[in-house]
């Protein structure tokens, strides 16, 4: 078996994202155990249609309020799968609001409609060191036509080392 590839390009996020869903915190020693079940609520709650105003129907997953922000993924952060909202958008109960900051950043494609696919993706992203990442708000994108992207921020002083 091949190991897939995830083409990448490098774009900028103008302005920031703010999303609304449901929070995990969890770390890498034990995600894929609790990010699937994170999963699982999202759906088993119809998460979506309790977020009003969304600005589209795509679900973002952002990995935010790493422990160790700025530096590296070790530690505990927060998983919110939700949907892109306005900034003044209100908060359903037992949900919160996370802000993608404006930043460049390297976007990996996962085949379109390849959920399991999406933890591989990963793991090649975690293998580069050729990339400023800045462990912020990172996020997948799962695009209303099927297709999958996974958004890592960048420094804006050197976003290609």
């Amino acid at each position: 078996m091949t190991t897939p590839s995830f083409p990448q390009h490098f774009d900028t996020l103008a302005d920031a994202i703010t999303v609304v869903g449901i929070e995990l915190r969890t770390d890498n020693t034990v995600a894929a155990q609790t990010i699937p079940p994170h999963w699982q609520r999202f759906g088993q709650e119809n998460v979506l249609a309790a977020i009003a105003n969304k600005r589209g129907e795509d679900v973002f997953a952002v990995y935010t309020h790493f422990a160790h922000a700025g530096s590296n993924n070790t530690g505990v952060y927060s998983l919110v799968i939700g949907a892109a909202v306005a900034p003044d958008a209100p908060v359903p109960a037992g949900m919160v609001r996370v802000v993608v900051p404006a930043s460049p950043r390297a976007v990996f494609a996962v085949e379109k409609g390849r959920f399991d696919l999406v933890g591989a993706a990963w793991h090649a992203i975690w293998q580069r060191n050729d990339l400023a990442k800045t462990f912020i708000a990172e996020y997948e994108q799962y695009h209303a036509n099927g297709d999958i992207t996974v958004s890592i921020g960048l420094s804006a002083a050197n976003p290609n080392a």
